[in-house]
């Protein structure tokens, strides 16, 4: 798996509202063109909802 970097994900989480749930984040990093390997590890997070980007940094790279 290609390494993601905690830059890439703020790229492509720029302008999430929050909370937000894991199908809104896949869209919006989609929409932001993210890597193919970024956009996977957003769809692998639990089904919940995040309180900010530290919530969602947390589940991504904790999970790796």
């Amino acid at each position: 798996m290609a390494t993601i970097s905690p830059i890439d994900l703020q790229k492509a989480l720029k302008g999430a509202e929050y909370p937000t749930g894991r199908k809104d984040l896949v869209q919006l990093a989609q929409d932001h063109g993210a890597d193919t390997a970024l956009v996977e590890r957003i769809e692998s997070l639990p089904d919940k909802e995040f309180d900010g980007p530290d919530a969602v940094s947390r589940a991504v790279f904790e999970s790796a």
